[in-house]
């Protein structure tokens, strides 16, 4: 006897199988056909109803390269009769190299006779290496572009110099102008008359350009060739006595803000550093400070007087320095202060801080300074408070102080003088009883706006007293930002002393008393200047 147990669930499962063969019949489901074109070849694809793209290259086992392109999209569904095609995409990068011609320059001089010409730099042509891409459909190039260029080697360019007719009378100048046109290094020497080249290479970029204080030796700074973004400059010096001698490379480079002969120092040079940037302004300062000496053939190694730092406020764009006459001491200017380098223990000494000029730019302003002919002063430009709501750090009024080395009073001797006032103190001369000397500044015509306003030269007595503008005429255009360069020793019968200056791209000379004014060259091409006694220091 069957047990209940067992006998109802018989029962269960024979309904269900009875339920199970009552039910509807099975439809297949419905396929379509897909034309797929690829690789150059037609063939059909049967999928189900509803597949989509991706589904139908699956089924054909299609791998799709990273450029390639599917149409329709890969998600698109597709009916019966729809076409894929698959089109194959390639790029192929192809280089080439291409000649740079050389550029042909004619540069003007009035110290060549008229029609003279002489050669200062062969031209070379440069390489370049020229990258293009080119894309493929389907094997069918359907772009080429320039993706890349790059300089092999960088062209120079033909420099020819021709000579102009002088029109300026000579004029009787004690020791030597040394002026820097069109990228290279001239010298005139007791006359203006008397001119001749020193550096012909055309690639001097007046960075720095300084005499030695007795006027043998030029110091100056030429273009790298290599990228300005690795290495911005070179310092040379040149021997001015004699027959024309190799130039001596110091093994020095990336020099913008300072280089310079200590004043009875023989053949030391100081200088400062940075580091090339190819972001703006194409440096970071490392405001240190080395000292290297040389002689013909030979230099020392840099010594380190001052480790790298910070610089303080805009410290990235650098400070400068500036040596006392006797070279016993040596001040710095930096944005945020001025003060003096002790030497011995490598460290700045601070006189007086400054508040910094923000110029809302990539470049920060460092006020001038320039040492009194006794050796006690410092004359420098302060920036000074707005009085109305501007912060002080977007003042535009400058003024002109004086430092005393004595008792470190601090005196302004100039209001609203403007930020690039640049005051230049004379060498001591005779007065009486006494020694006195000069101090010669810029003053904006604008000063307000003294970040674009041109200047005018004034020269006053070392107390601010007796003051005069000299140059240019009060109807003429003024002169752009630049430090006045007094002559190094008094020309016999003339009232005053001399003030060298560039105006409009010329070299001009400027009595300090009677402002009588002498244009001295005539190119345009005057961008630096110096000028130093022969006499040995």
């Amino acid at each position: 006897m069957i047990s209940l147990r067992l006998f109802f669930p018989l029962i269960i499962l024979g309904v269900a199988l009875l339920l199970a063969g009552c039910g509807a019949p099975k439809i297949l489901q419905e396929e379509t056909h897909i034309g797929l074109n690829v690789d150059g070849q037609s063939q059909q694809i049967q999928l189900p109803a509803g597949s989509n793209v991706d589904e139908v290259l699956q089924s054909a086992g299609v791998i799709l390269g990273e450029s390639d392109r599917v149409e329709p999209p890969l998600y698109t569904l597709l009916a019966e009769g729809d076409q894929v095609q698959v089109i194959r995409v390639r790029e192929v990068f192809e280089s080439q190299e291409e000649v740079i011609p050389f550029e042909r320059q004619v540069v003007r001089n009035e110290s060549l006779p008229e029609g003279e010409t002489r050669l200062i730099q062969l031209g070379q042509n440069g390489l370049q290496e020229i990258t293009y891409r080119s894309v493929y459909e389907d094997d069918i190039e359907i772009s080429n572009t320039l993706v890349k260029t790059t300089i092999l080697q960088t062209p120079k360019s033909e420099i020819t110099m021709v000579g102009i007719q002088a029109v300026f009378a000579p004029i009787p100048i004690p020791g030597i102008i040394a002026y820097l046109s069109g990228g290279n290094a001239w010298i005139m020497e007791d006359s203006t008359a008397n001119r001749r080249p020193l550096v012909t290479t055309g690639d001097l970029d007046g960075r720095i350009f300084a005499l030695s204080p007795n006027a043998g030796w030029l110091l100056y700074s030429r273009k790298s060739e290599k990228d300005p973004a690795v290495e911005i400059n070179t310092l040379w010096a040149v021997n001015i006595n004699g027959r024309p001698k190799d130039p001596i490379r110091l093994g020095v480079s990336n020099v913008v803000h300072f280089a310079s002969w200590r004043p009875n120092g023989g053949t030391r040079i100081y200088y400062s550093t940075v580091e090339p940037r190819a972001a703006a302004p194409g440096w970071q300062a490392n405001n240190d400070l080395y000292q290297v000496t040389f002689s013909a053939g030979w230099s020392t190694n840099p010594q380190e007087i001052i480790e790298a730092n910070a610089g303080g406020i805009y410290g990235w764009w650098g400070v400068n320095f500036l040596w006392s006459p006797d070279g016993r001491k040596l001040a710095y200017a930096r944005p945020d202060g001025i003060g003096l380098v002790n030497i011995e223990e490598g460290k700045f000494d601070p006189l007086q801080d400054i508040v910094a000029l923000s110029t809302h730019s990539d470049w920060a302003w460092i006020p001038g300074i320039s040492w009194g002919g006794d050796n006690n002063s410092i004359f420098t430009v302060t920036h000074a408070p707005a009085s109305n709501l501007v912060s002080h750090e977007d003042s535009p009024y400058f003024d002109l102080s004086a430092i005393s080395m004595a008792n470190s009073t601090n005196i302004q001797i100039a209001p609203q003088t403007g930020m690039f006032a640049y005051p230049s103190g004379s060498p001591m001369r005779p007065s009486g009883k006494e020694r006195m000397y000069q101090l010669a500044y810029l003053q904006a015509i604008f000063p307000t706006q003294s970040e674009d306003s041109r200047y005018r030269v004034i020269v006053m007595d070392r107390d601010g007293s007796n003051r005069r503008t000299i140059f240019p005429p009060e109807d003429a255009q003024g002169i752009d930002p630049q430090i006045p360069v007094w002559a190094p020793d008094p020309i016999p019968g003339q009232s005053g002393d001399f003030l060298a200056m560039v105006y409009q791209g010329n070299l001009w000379l400027v009595d300090s008393v009677s402002e009588e004014s002498h244009q001295i060259t005539g190119d345009g091409l005057i961008s630096r200047i110096d000028w130093k006694s022969l006499s040995p220091n």
